[in-house]
């Protein structure tokens, strides 16, 4: 064996290398299995990664690279914060207006009463507590809240006037029963249209719409039930003021006799209702257009990826060296980073091609960096372009994303035609003017027409005289270059893989293949430069379709302030100037996504206007009176559109649920 070749113990793959921070290192995913709960197994983790800490060799040093759930954890923790935040806050605005303590502690048993019958709702569709049920909860504190502060406010109208509680209780609550379950049956219509959303958005909301929902129509029935008795039981016989309201009357009496009389100078001049409706609908028009739109707010999560690609043909040594470089770069000018963990043609997920490499860098933590997020990754991706060896992208991973949209750029543009050579032609000019665009930055096509490769031609009439077979000739290639598995041994109780190749200086040419031999029928070796030709070409590694189109995908970062929203906007421009009637184009990942959410919103937005405006049409028997009270609906929204304008916000899956809920409210309000 020695003779011809030698054996050693080593990595099935020798072309694939991870590293953390320039060092050598073996990786471990935990990948939890569908429906699982990702922080029982992580907690579950830590505990045994303590244990095994205490049982490796002092040399090998475990350290965790990358865990998604302590965002989950650290949001989890966020939303039970600003719960409590804003059941302190209920409190004492309740006590500012009633100046009583009795009635403004009261919420805190309306309050758990209304919000265990959420969870009991949460227990039936079988739902987790998770970020946006939890959202929905904290939303819910202060509705739960609304309809018990309406009926308690009526209850102490009738016991300052010196009603007993009994009567005032029960004769205060059926005069507002009516209103009670109107507002309630309208801001819980409301949610309907978000529960019947379709794709990943409709998925994501519908726990969300549910909850709050089911905890507005709870707090109607609370409000009703408990409150009542609660304001009987715990009101005294004979009501008293305090001296605290005693002293604050007249500031509260000065707010209504101001009011009346704001009131009574504006229905003088009514007609300027019209006026100030007819400015909304042009400020939701023009601050609309203006509002800058994405998929979800972009999260500070202190870690992003950098995907690194190199000319095709590329080897790994070469590309190794790269990454190296690059990595050496962001550990020396980065200070905020805390771990640089580099991929080098990762063979366990896509093509695992020698010319590409991933990175994925994590940050310190926010109280310890200057910089955010989007701070370094901006500076990273304008410094990637000093190594021309190859292309470096950084991709921020977005706050919402499914499936493989998270690793992939914000904006990808997809080309289609059935015409592949069409296709090839309108690539360079269409990347050409990506490349002009201040909008996008760090472009890239994933169909290119630049791999090398060899192509053997075999004499089949020279190969048949000297008594080799095609079979013979393809059988001494792929077990010189493949790599391919002849068997297995055991060792020390494992079984290994015996791997067979050529060594890597006899391989590395395409001119070695020459020097292969081949056994012929009779038992002769015959070299294989008398039996083939090569030829060297430049072909698309791989060609790509999308609905059955011949297609090309286009990715882009987006520049500093810009959107995934202008992001696409920016290519459609491209594409009407560059493509013909003959192309057609569509959205993929993240771009796609965000399409897939602003079409489901404004559905939902139009559908729950329709759905209010048939509720208080049946609730006051007119097709009239509704509209009275939707007119205020604009006012509403465009308050709401030019605030997002003032602190420089953006049109997201957040803001958009957040108007149709706010539909709901005005809607509810104006009772």
């Amino acid at each position: 064996m020695k003779d011809v070749g030698y054996a050693v113990l080593g990595t099935e793959n020798f072309e694939t290398s991870l590293k953390e921070s320039a060092t050598g290192m073996v990786a471990l995913a935990l990948v939890p299995q569908p429906g699982a709960n990702y922080v029982e197994i992580s907690e579950e983790f830590y505990k045994r990664l303590e244990q095994i800490k205490k049982e490796v060799p002092k040399d090998i040093i475990l350290n965790i690279a990358l865990d998604n759930t302590v965002f989950v954890k650290n949001s989890i923790s966020e939303v039970k914060e600003t719960l409590f935040i804003s059941i302190v806050l209920v409190v004492l605005i309740i006590y500012l207006f009633f100046r009583d303590w009795v009635i403004a502690l009261r919420p805190l048993l309306d309050i758990p009463v209304s919000l265990i019958g959420a969870f009991f709702i949460m227990y039936i569709f079988g739902f987790t507590i998770n970020v946006l049920t939890l959202l929905a909860i904290v939303l819910a504190t202060g509705l739960v809240v609304d309809d018990g502060i309406v009926v308690t406010e009526n209850i102490f109208k009738k016991l300052e006037l010196g009603m007993p509680k009994m009567q005032a209780a029960r004769e205060g609550s059926e005069e507002i029963f009516f209103a009670v379950m109107s507002t309630s049956i309208t801001l819980a219509i409301v949610f309907l249209p978000i529960v019947f959303m379709q794709g990943f958005v409709g998925s994501l909301f519908k726990e969300f719409g549910i909850v709050v929902a089911g905890a507005v129509l709870i707090s109607a029935f609370v409000s009703l039930t408990l409150t009542p008795v609660l304001n009987v039981w715990l009101g005294k016989k004979v009501h008293k003021n305090s001296w605290f309201y005693d002293k604050t009357e007249p500031f509260f009496k000065g707010l209504d006799d101001g009011y009346k009389d704001m009131l009574g100078s504006f229905m003088k001049i009514r007609w300027v209702s019209f006026l100030i409706v007819s400015v909304c609908f042009v400020l939701i028009y023009f601050v609309g257009k203006s509002l800058q739109s994405e998929l979800a707010p972009m999260e500070d999560r202190g870690a992003f990826r950098v995907s690194l690609t190199a000319p095709e043909g590329t080897s790994y040594t070469a590309m190794q060296s790269y990454v190296d470089r690059v990595t050496q770069f962001v550990m020396d000018s980065v200070p905020e980073q805390r771990i640089a963990l580099s991929v080098t043609s990762p063979g366990f997920i896509g093509s695992g091609a020698a010319n590409t490499a991933f990175m994925r860098i994590r940050l310190k933590e926010k109280n310890d960096r200057v910089k955010s997020q989007d701070e370094v990754a901006q500076y990273l991706g304008k410094n990637f372009s000093k190594f021309n060896l190859g292309k470096a992208f950084v991709i921020q991973e977005q706050t919402i994303s499914v499936g493989s949209a998270k690793f992939g750029q914000p904006v990808q543009f997809v080309i289609k035609n059935f015409n592949f050579e069409k296709l090839q032609a309108v690539i360079p000019k269409f990347m050409e003017e990506v490349s002009k665009s201040p909008v996008l930055i760090g472009s890239d096509v994933n169909l290119k027409f630049n791999k090398p490769e060899v192509e053997v031609i075999i004499d089949k009439e020279k190969a048949t005289s000297l008594g080799v077979s095609v079979q013979d000739i393809a059988q001494t290639l792929q077990f010189s270059m493949s790599g391919r598995r002849f068997g297995y041994f055991l060792k020390d109780g494992k079984q290994y893989q015996i791997i067979g190749q050529t060594s890597y200086d006899e391989r590395n040419k395409p001119e070695d293949l020459k020097n292969l031999f081949v056994r012929s029928n009779s038992g002769k070796l015959i070299s294989l430069d008398n039996l083939i030709t090569i030829e060297e070409l430049a072909k698309p590694p791989q060609r790509y379709h999308y609905d059955r189109y011949k297609s090309a995908t286009i990715s882009s970062g987006l520049g500093t302030g810009k959107t995934v929203g202008d992001g696409i906007n920016e290519m459609e421009c491209i594409a009407k100037d560059v493509l013909d009637e003959s192309f057609t184009t569509s959205l993929a990942g993240s771009s796609r996504d965000f399409a897939e959410s602003s079409s489901n919103t404004m559905f939902a937005l139009i559908l729950a206007l329709v759905l209010i405006y048939l509720v208080l049409a049946a609730q006051f028997e007119s097709f009239i009176d509704p509209f009275i009270i939707m007119i205020t609906v604009p006012l509403a929204l465009a308050g709401a559109l030019l605030s997002l304008w003032i602190f420089g916000q953006t049109l997201n899956i957040f803001s958009q649920i957040g108007m149709i809920m706010l539909i709901g409210l005005v809607t509810k309000m104006e009772f």
